[in-house]
């Protein structure tokens, strides 16, 4: 028996040698294309058959995530624009989206974190966290935003889109979730536990364009007050100090986990854009240049780290789950982080993208793109995919490629009047 066991498992092995040996060796835009589209599936054949939206996890189906799905969003625009798939069938798929978000749970205009993908109904986040989550949803709209202006043609289907989500971005009550007209956002509301999250959002971290869409919205904005006095007071807001020679404007201590240099700008281009604060380009580059470098130093001594295999974030881990980043680290690294830098770090990127690729191979590669997170030190590879991990990747490496999706997002009106009332300056204000 155990002889038998012992020659299946050879056998497997040799199988799996012969299959990493032979995958097949890409120039630079096709291997690109591949891990777009790839990863991108997990958008379109993974989603709930019943709304159109994303799941949390591949264990978590019936679980979809509001955050994730707008990420998703803005990937089934990549995934039009590459030849995945049709016009038509991308339109169709953002209809059933749409269409299930009408009729969902919400508060004051506002989803909330978790729902079911068949009914459309509250999953608890956490024991108090069963409400709004104001900044999943405005990682919704920052996709939805960018959809309306993508989707432009004068027919039937288009201009059906394109009214559904005005009307919910019309009828998102963003006001509101200054608890009363505070000079701040906070992030949940439940009519179950009222404020009891009591979760103001303050910077430096993923939450620029929460505040950002909430000056903006035509019916329920914030006045520029509330971004001032709210956002940009927090302790963790300035920093100023440099690491490994590279200055920081904002933020933790080198940076925190790498995710703050991408879900808010997946549509907000930061090209260019300046306020009194920061220059958001300079901000996020030298964040990533930071992470990367940390790793390359390795204090740690981490196994697997240096100039090709770097980039903390939150992630999963060999325990559970955590924001990885310099003063957080685990030994993890997660491909999200170095592959949604494409546009501050290409070079470096591509050398992540080829270590992952060529380097960790079927470890790390599955049906959707790149598995979650790996630990070479203690011999770990995720098996799962996380919504919200994926979709950077994809849209990331496509405003890296064309800026597509900060051309769609900037090009919105109310987003640009938004950016004058907060004193911005970026090559999208004429």
């Amino acid at each position: 028996m155990i002889t038998v066991w012992l020659l299946a498992w050879v056998f497997t092995a040799g199988a799996q040698r012969k299959k990493e040996a032979a995958r097949p060796q890409l120039g630079d835009s096709a291997l690109l294309t591949l891990v777009q589209q790839r990863t991108f599936d997990y958008f379109w054949k993974f989603a709930h058959p019943v709304s159109g939206l994303a799941p949390e996890r591949t264990p978590t189906p019936e679980t979809v995530t509001i955050g994730g799905s707008g990420f998703g969003v803005m990937a089934i625009i990549v995934g039009v624009e590459r030849g995945f798939v049709t016009r038509e069938q991308g339109l169709d798929r953002l209809l059933k989206i749409v269409n299930f978000l009408w009729k969902a749970d919400n508060y004051h205009g506002i989803w909330p974190h978790w729902m079911n993908g068949a009914t459309g109904k509250t999953i608890p986040f956490g024991r108090k966290d069963d409400g709004g989550d104001l900044v999943e949803t405005a990682f919704m709209f920052q996709g939805l935003l960018a959809v309306k202006q993508y989707f432009n043609r004068d027919t039937p289907k288009e201009t059906e889109l394109r009214n559904k989500i005005t009307w919910m971005w019309n009828d998102a009550e963003w006001s509101w979730y200054t608890q009363g007209g505070q000079s701040v956002l906070y992030w949940h509301w439940s009519p179950n536990n009222g404020w009891s999250m009591n979760h103001q959002i303050h910077g430096w971290n993923e939450c620029l364009i929460t505040y950002i869409l909430a000056v903006a919205s035509p019916n329920f904005p914030v006045s520029p007050k509330v971004y001032h006095q709210g956002w940009a007071m927090s302790n963790y807001f300035y920093n100023g100090k440099s690491y490994y020679g590279i200055k920081l404007p904002l933020g933790f201590d080198y940076g925190g986990p790498l995710f703050f240099a991408h879900y808010s700008f997946l549509g907000l281009d930061p090209r260019g854009l300046k306020d009194r604060y920061a220059d958001y380009w300079e901000q996020n580059k030298n964040h990533t240049l930071i992470n990367r470098q940390y790793c390359i130093e390795n204090p740690k001594h981490f196994k697997g780290y240096g100039p090709d295999c770097w980039g903390l974030t939150a992630s999963d881990n060999h325990e559970f789950y955590n924001a990885h980043s310099p003063t957080n680290d685990l030994g993890v690294i997660t491909p999200t982080a170095a592959l949604s830098s494409f546009p501050y770090t290409p070079e470096y990127s591509m050398q992540a993208l080829k270590y992952f690729y060529n380097k960790v191979g079927n470890r790390l590669w599955g049906e959707y793109g790149f598995y979650d997170a790996f630990n070479e030190s203690v011999g770990w590879y995720d098996n799962q995919y996380l919504a919200i991990d994926q979709g950077p990747i994809v849209v990331m490496i496509e405003n890296y490629r064309s800026g597509l999706l900060w051309r769609l997002f900037m090009s919105n009106p109310e987003i640009q009047e938004a950016l004058r009332k907060l004193e911005f300056s970026s090559p999208w204000l004429k």
